[in-house]
Formats: structure tokens, sequence, C-alpha cells
């Protein structure tokens, strides 16, 4: 008889093969799920025939009162704790499901975060020169890499992930670009110009230094050493331009993608566009950014209108 331990990883296997998940989201089904086989251990389960809807309402408990998790990431430990479940009552290693009956906690309704268009532009201005001003002298080849990145998370509201994935191959034409979302699915999305010019002189200037340091790589964006731009390191280069821009507000690679979509959204763009280019499977994920949106409009049409007021 297998161990729990082996029929995660079965599970897993699963998700990685079947579904078609990225090794990063597999990694964290397999982080949450090992905090899980933790709790189980404790409490002398060994078997899932044993997993009662008390265990799994104990882990939620425990996690959820350690204090050192939000309510989302409670929510997702449970939605890995129910996957692995029905996949055992579907492999028939169970006869039910424990996990059915045990409620997620209540989400509190948080909107994406957004900054401005002016606090876009002071964002990407400080994180390298001007690519139609660049001189002929050396490049500063780092600063110049920087530049392309903002521009083009910014230009396609890429997630991080998929952005460090990019090899040049994905550069369709100057004008377009692949993107490999959630479980795989490619979407082609479009390049505006600044975006076009800023990664027009990095594939000139900059990335021909870059990948002379390292062994040859496909990658698009490169570190120091020649080989591909990690996501910690992407994430470092955009904590630091929002340092230098001085902008107040907590500043990520997400906060691009969610100012992408909210300021398509303000300039008229229909939500149903707006959904292929983030590569959302459902457009209730995108309609969360028109609620942002209508916030906007209420908060000028108070303070614009002359009968709004009291």
């Amino acid at each position: 008889m297998k161990t729990l331990a082996q029929l995660v990883d079965d599970y897993l296997r699963h998700l990685s093969i079947e579904r078609g998940l990225s090794k990063n989201t597999i990694s964290a089904y397999k982080r949450d799920l090992s905090s899980y086989l933790g709790y189980l251990e404790k409490h002398s389960v060994s078997e899932p025939s044993q997993i009662l809807d008390s265990h799994i309402t104990g882990y939620v408990n425990s996690i959820s009162e350690s204090g050192a998790l939000s309510a989302n990431s409670v929510a997702r430990m449970l939605a890995g704790v129910r996957g692995l479940h029905r996949f055992w009552l579907f492999e028939s290693i169970t006869v039910g499901d424990p996990s059915s009956m045990v409620k997620p906690p209540k989400l509190p309704k948080r909107l994406p975060k957004a900054i401005s268009i002016s606090e876009i532009e002071n964002l990407i201005e400080v994180s390298g020169p001007d690519p139609k001003k660049i001189d002929a002298g050396e490049p500063d080849v780092a600063r110049i890499r920087d530049r392309a990145i903002l521009e083009l998370l910014y230009a396609t509201g890429a997630r991080i992930s998929e952005l460090t994935a990019l090899n040049l191959d994905d550069l369709v034409d100057p004008t377009m670009i692949r993107l490999f979302g959630k479980g795989s699915k490619e979407r082609i999305v479009p390049v505006g110009s600044y975006a076009q010019n800023a990664l027009e002189v990095y594939l000139v200037r900059a990335r021909p230094v870059l990948v002379k340091k390292g062994k040859g790589t496909p990658a698009l964006f490169l570190n120091q050493r020649g080989s591909r731009l990690s996501r910690q390191s992407a994430w470092q280069i955009i904590s630091d331009c929002a340092d230098a821009a001085k902008i107040q507000s907590e500043v990520s690679p997400h906060t691009l993608r969610h100012s992408f979509a909210t300021h398509l959204l303000e300039g008229g763009a229909d939500v149903r566009v707006v959904q292929e280019l983030l590569g959302h499977s459902s457009v209730a994920t995108t309609q969360i950014y028109t609620l942002v949106t209508v916030d906007a409009l209420r908060e000028v049409y108070a303070t614009s209108h002359p009968r709004a007021r009291k």
C-alpha cells in the first residue's frame, strides 16, 4: 500500500501531465500539500480512508489561527486539499470526499491595485535611458534591459513568470509577442511603439553583450552572467525602480499588470478584449477591474457634477 506522500506525488504528476500545470504551480501545490501531510502525521493519520472532515477543518483552523497566512493563502491551501481528495475519489482510492463539507474562510473583497499613468511614466523613466537618446558610447546594458522589461510588462500586461520565460522566438514580429500563461496556454498580444523601441535597443545594444558572458541561451532577458533572468531578479528590478521613482504605494510586477488592465478599461477598451490580452479563462476574473474604473467614475462624478453633492 502506498504512503500518503506517495499518493500526493501521484496527484502532482496528474496535475503536471494531465492538466499541464506549470512547474511553479506544481511547486506551490507540493508546498501546500506537504503542510497538510505534516498536520495529518501529527494526528496519527497514515491512510486516506482515515481522514475525516474534522481533520480538514482542524487543519484549516490551525493555519488560520497561526496568523502567518492571509485568508487568501488559507483558501488557496484548502483548494489544494480539496483537489487532492477529489482526485482520490475519482481514482477510487477513497469512497468519499471529506473535504466537500469544509467551508473556506470568507475572503475580503480586494480590488486590484493600479498606479496612475504618470506614476507608470516615472517608473519607466527611471528604469533606464530613453531608447531614442542613447549615444554611441559604451552602453549601460543592465539599465537598457531594465527599461525594456518595464516597457514590455506595461505594454502587454504579462505576468512576471510569462516575461522571464520568454525566448527569442516568442517575438513573433516587432509588433506582436507570444506569451505562455497558466497551464501553458498560449496567447499572442500586441506590443506598443514605446516597448518596441526599448526592446529593439535591448536586442541590438545590450543582449549581445550579456549573452557573451554565458553559454548561450534562447532566453530573451538575461542576467549579468548571461543566463536567463529569474523571477526574483525581475521582481527586484521593479522594486528598485519604484524606490527610485519615489512611488509611495507598493509596486510589484502584478501592479504593472493591474495598471495595464485598468488603464485599458478607463480608455474605453471592451472587457472581453482585455480578458484575451490578460489570458484570463473567465471574463468574471477580468470584470473585477471594471469595479475599479466604476469607482473612479463615481469619484469624478461626485466632485464634478453640480448636482451630485448635497
